[in-house]
């Protein structure tokens, strides 16, 4: 148990206890902290390292294969990653798999299933709290690089991302399943009782998105630790982080099959998982589309599946700021530029529309106009004080442009600042305010996954109108913060928006969730709302067996009240 032992393995002494005893060895791993976010000041050791690992990528295309029953795999359906902020530049390549590659994924990673559920818990967690280490020392750098070139990150998000939470999420995960087997059920003479957590019967296909490095080896890495084994399909646009992280859970002792990296088209993935009777759970974060897709496609194929499957999905938001009239409005600025437009404003939680009063509208959008006119958007692998580069892809940029000739054809909506994209190098989009005179107009509900916020002015002394109007406008449910002193309005505003948002922040932005400190999701339209990030997301990837040994021998069927 080398990295368990790091992390301070407790064995407690086998105990016997009368009338209620039981026989456990228990281990615990404690005193794990979030890992610390480096600064990547001039002159650090980390920003040499990270600046070295740009350095080696410049002008290089890595190429990445399906990984199948441990195996290099390569198809005729060639595809290409290129780096958003100069799409000429191709920083992978990378093939689909077809059906049939899916499929002899599906089997491969089937057939080691028993095995690997059958290896003791502390083992297993041992090979991800390795991968961890490996993250945050020796691999860090490559990570955080193949995550600046290839999702277009500034240094600061892609350290929160692809280092401190993908290497927090490894750890508490680890932490939180040991610490479920040690959960142990009461034993009574003469019997004793345990609850074994297995693995799910069956295969977890783990779907990524772009925008979180973190978010793919959690999807794949959580159901695996658990016992499970996973088809991971990673976005197409994170392939060559994905496959980075990838490399260092086999690196870290992940026996290859447990999980397959399978690059496909999504229908025809989707198709393919959903109609084989081993699926035993999807691990999704997307679009909502595309989740009640795949449900529809369960629920269509139940018949076939050896177990229900476990389906659990992250959606995204329409995710709002609302302002009081006793907000701090410096705090009400800086917290709501970075909530908007941080990465670009491509986090789940980012904020898309704000509801300002009146009397201080003004001053904030004063404000809100000078600091936005400092924002720089650019290459954040050669300028470092680049605030954020450009969005994801083409069609991403496409999808935005919509939403600004919308503001700016609509007699409802005035373009603030910005309002200008351009993708002749990159796919870049200007930093965007628009105040509307229809709270319901359609960008006041939509997503919209861009550097573009909304505001509504509205009478100051009609703020619970407001609150009620924040939690009918849009479907969505994920994050949302509340920006006032008045302890009052707090706990109303609380109390009326308890629905509202998974993830609910009072005098802070919203977003920022760090695990095992606001375990992340949201419901309504946002998802499933399991959690990742906190002690309750493994459960879904585990089906517990209660298990009863009585050691006395049944002497008579009779009861004494029959005598």
């Amino acid at each position: 148990m080398e990295y368990l032992s790091e992390y301070r393995i407790h064995l407690i002494p086998a105990t016997c206890v009368t009338p209620c005893w039981l026989r456990l060895i228990h281990s615990e791993i404690k005193d794990i902290k979030n890992e610390p976010v480096l600064e990547f000041r001039r002159g650090s050791p980390e920003l040499a390292a990270l600046q070295k690992a740009l350095k080696d990528l410049q002008g290089k295309m890595e190429e990445i294969p399906c990984m199948v029953g441990g195996e290099e795999v390569w198809t005729k359906d060639v595809r290409y990653q290129v780096s958003p902020y100069d799409h000429s530049q191709k920083v992978a390549k990378y093939c689909y798999a077809d059906k049939e590659l899916i499929n002899k994924a599906i089997n491969a990673a089937v057939s080691v299933r028993r095995d690997w559920d059958l290896k003791p818990l502390r083992d297993r967690a041992e090979i991800f709290l390795k991968a961890a280490d490996l993250i945050s020392g020796p691999r860090r750098a490559e990570v955080l690089a193949k995550t600046m070139i290839g999702q277009a990150k500034t240094i600061v998000q892609a350290e929160i991302d692809a280092a401190a939470e993908l290497i927090d999420f490894l750890r508490f995960n680890a932490k939180y399943a040991l610490d479920l087997q040690n959960d142990q059920p009461i034993s009574c003479h003469p019997s004793t009782n345990k609850m074994v957590y297995r693995g799910l019967e069956g295969f977890v296909a783990a779907v990524s998105p772009f925008n979180f490095t973190a978010i793919g080896g959690n999807l794949a890495g959580a159901p695996a630790l658990m016992g499970g084994v996973v088809l991971w399909k990673p976005s197409d646009t994170a392939i060559l982080s994905g496959y980075a992280v990838y490399q260092i859970l086999l690196e870290a002792g992940l026996p290859p099959n447990v999980i397959q990296f399978v690059p496909a088209d999504g229908p025809v993935f989707g198709d393919t998982v959903t109609s084989s009777e081993h699926l035993a759970g999807i691990n999704f974060t997307g679009s909502v589309q595309t989740f009640k897709r795949l449900w529809k496609q369960v629920s269509e194929n139940l018949d076939q599946y050896r177990t229900f499957p476990r389906l659990a999905g992250e959606c995204g938001g329409k995710n709002f700021h609302f302002v009081h009239k006793s907000a701090d409005v410096n705090s009400v600025v800086n917290a709501t530029i970075r909530s908007v437009f941080e990465y670009g404003g491509q986090k789940c939680s980012a904020c898309s529309r704000m509801y300002v009063p009146d009397s201080l509208w003004p001053q904030i959008k004063e404000q809100l106009i000078e600091e936005v006119k400092k924002i720089k958007v650019g290459n954040p692998v050669e300028d470092l004080s680049t605030f954020f580069s450009a969005v994801i892809d083409e069609k991403a940029f496409g999808r935005i442009r919509k939403w600004l000739q919308h503001a700016h054809s609509s007699p409802n909506l005035s373009i603030l600042t910005g309002g200008k994209c351009d993708d002749t190098v990159g796919y870049f989009v200007e930093p965007t305010i628009i105040e509307t005179k229809d709270p319901k107009d359609p960008i006041m509900e939509e997503e919209i996954f861009g550097p573009v916020l909304t505001v509504y002015v509205y009478p100051g002394n009609k703020y619970e109108e407001i609150l009620h109007l924040i939690d009918a406008t849009s479907p969505y449910g994920l994050t949302g913060a509340v920006f006032a002193q008045d302890k009052g309005v707090i706990n109303e505003a609380t109390r009326l928006l308890r629905n509202a948002a998974g993830n609910f922040y009072i005098n802070d932005k919203s977003t920022g969730a760090v695990v095992a400190q606001q375990p992340f999701g949201g419901s309504r339209a946002s998802g499933t709302n399991d959690k990742p990030g906190g002690p309750h997301y493994i459960l879904r990837w585990t089906s517990p067996q209660a298990i009863k040994e009585t050691h006395v021998p049944l002497t008579e069927w009779k009861y004494p009240y029959m005598s």
